[in-house]
């Protein structure tokens, strides 16, 4: 999933990063194909180079190495809804057919069996940046026919919703998830199956899937990871594992 994620960026790329998962992707483009990617944080690190992954976006390893440090509504407002962001790259706990994205609660809203983190700036970077990719294992339960709350707009109901709504991005162009890729009609903006792992086949995307998953026209075969990309990538988290079971000195 990483290495298929960090594909789909490009050298130049001004991505607006998510912790986990697509935090990997990015860091893994930077130090592979893409050297010149800006990555922006929420907390307002621009252009940094961690050489760990953070533990969050108040990790001092974002502020450390980045190019420069802003305050956060700066990042919203000069730069976000500026619509100087090429790629907001997301996770989530559910997703729609759709693209809509829930990370909020698990359940009903008032009584809800899990509370999850919330929107933070979700909401926002999907309705701003140009493009957004989303990555999510799926399963029956985080691909949903209906989310139990709509946290993060994708294309709300289809078939031209988005843009009547008058949202300035464009929206999910992939979800990269443990089977492929999927990727909008475009039409419908219904997200369909795009590419398929080796050896994973469509009756398995769609068994992991709560809605029926429909086939774009054409689907095709990710390439597996090279060895190199494989190297760098666990190199990155034995770095990171190394940083974070280390104690942190507080001055005093």
């Amino acid at each position: 999933m990483t290495i298929a994620a960090s594909r789909l960026l490009w050298d130049g790329c001004v991505c607006f990063v998510g912790i986990g998962l697509p935090s990997a992707a990015c860091n893994l483009a930077r130090l592979t194909h893409a050297p010149e990617i800006v990555l922006v944080y929420e907390s307002g690190t621009l252009g940094t180079h961690p050489d760990v992954l953070p533990l969050s976006i108040g990790d001092g390893e974002l502020a450390r190495t980045a190019t420069c440090v802003v305050p956060l509504p700066e990042i919203f407002s000069y730069y976000l809804q500026a619509g100087r962001i090429d790629v907001g790259f997301l996770g989530a706990a559910q997703i729609d057919r759709y693209g809509n994205l829930n990370s909020t609660v698990i359940g009903s809203y008032d009584t809800p069996h899990t509370r999850l983190p919330g929107a933070g700036g979700a909401p926002e970077i999907a309705t701003h940046a140009r493009e957004t990719f989303v990555m999510l294992k799926a399963t029956p339960r985080s691909f949903v026919a209906e989310l139990d709350f709509r946290t993060t707009a994708g294309y709300l109901q289809g078939s031209g919703a988005r843009a009547r709504s008058g949202a300035p991005g464009g929206g999910p162009r992939s979800v990269i998830t443990d089977f492929g890729l999927l990727k909008p009609h475009p039409d419908t903006q219904e997200l369909q199956l795009a590419a398929l792992f080796s050896g994973v086949g469509v009756e398995e995307a769609r068994a992991a899937v709560g809605w029926p998953l429909t086939l774009a026209a054409h689907v095709g075969i990710v390439d597996p990871p090279e060895a190199k990309e494989l190297e760098i990538l666990r190199a990155l988290h034995a770095r990171t594992r190394q940083a974070h079971a280390r104690p942190v000195a507080i001055p005093l």
